[in-house]
């Protein structure tokens, strides 16, 4: 009989007959990461030598990998994840919100944006979501100061999809060959209204982007992070997957956006998206920094994710599946 109760092993996804020892490999890599995200890597049999794998930078001048010190088995599985997909990436040691108090914080400039509340819970600003904002901030200042034409950042709750190096060199190979001015482009996200984007003209599989959530992973340019650090929003702080659509004047609220100009990010998103979340609110293996905190100016008031949708999964995903036929979209 067959037990689906436990976890035995795993088989390689089989290719179709139109497909060749590329796909083979393809497949094999992602079954990998599946395994990482699922539970500890595979190990290889003792009596298998291989030669280290090339890393590259994809084509961006740098690519941030952002992790919390304490959170070692993310910083872990991700750089694996990573050297199996061949791709090079240094690690930037997340500001850690749990060890900032209330002065801290004031001596950073930080300040809340007068009116915030998170549009589920009704709560203000976390601790945790003053040091993911800071995290990015870092980075960004970074790109300016290096003057990096573009960079690539990730978060370590990655899941990948199928082929994700050779989808995301093509997709951005298209967008400079279409010349489209562009200053991020959002490789996983939720997006929260139900309605169409607007497909970009001359490259597949993009889209302008509306009001999403998350800044999992995405691609930055100079001039984007040179606008978004214009805006000098750790003094009228709030989530940065809120202040990000704020900056291409996609978010609801007209309030919070009349204390950010101009708003004229030139933001877009991969469509299908090209990775996802590892975890979501109420999987077992859930944890988020962000949604459990303290509020950002008293560390005695604890928060949740309970109320909050944004860690909740997205009906309309269709991301982390071993899907055999994801070849079809290169």
């Amino acid at each position: 009989h067959v037990c689906n109760q436990q976890r035995f092993g795993y088989i390689n996804v089989p290719v179709k007959a139109h497909q060749t020892l590329e796909d083979e490999r393809v497949n094999f890599v992602h079954l990998t990461l599946e395994a990482m995200v699922d539970g500890p890597p595979m190990q290889r049999s003792g009596h298998i030598s291989i030669p280290p794998k090339p890393l590259t930078k994809l084509g961006f001048d740098e690519i941030f990998l952002i992790n919390l010190v304490r959170r070692p088995d993310r910083r872990r599985r991700m750089l694996e994840s990573l050297q199996e997909l061949e791709i090079a990436a240094r690690v930037v040691d997340a500001v850690d919100g749990s060890t900032l108090n209330s002065s801290d914080i004031k001596v950073l400039g930080v300040d809340l944006l007068p009116g915030y509340y998170d549009p589920f819970s009704g709560r203000t600003l976390t601790k945790g979501e003053v040091g993911c904002f800071l995290s990015h901030y870092n980075i960004w200042k970074e790109i300016a100061s290096q003057g990096l034409q573009r960079a690539l950042v990730f978060e370590d709750d990655v899941r990948f999809e199928v082929s994700f190096p050779a989808r995301l060199r093509r997709l951005m190979e298209e967008l400079e060959g279409a010349r489209h001015d562009w200053d991020l482009v959002y490789l996983g996200r939720k997006q929260v209204n139900a309605e169409d984007e607007a497909p970009v003209e001359g490259v597949q599989n993009l889209v302008v982007a509306g009001y999403s959530y998350w800044t999992l992973a995405y691609a930055i340019s100079l001039r984007g992070a040179q606008k978004l650090l214009a805006a000098k929003p750790l003094s009228k702080m709030l989530p940065v997957d809120e202040f990000l659509p704020i900056m291409y004047d996609k978010h609801p609220n007209e309030d919070y956006k009349q204390h950010f100009a101009p708003r004229d990010l030139q933001v877009f998103s991969a469509h299908p998206l090209l990775v996802y979340p590892t975890h979501y609110a109420g999987d077992s293996n859930w944890l988020s920094d962000t949604e459990t905190s303290t509020i950002w100016d008293d560390d005695s008031k604890q928060t949740g994710w309970v109320g909050s949708q944004k860690t909740l999964r997205d009906p309309r995903d269709a991301g982390g599946h071993l899907r055999s036929a994801s070849h079809d979209e290169l």
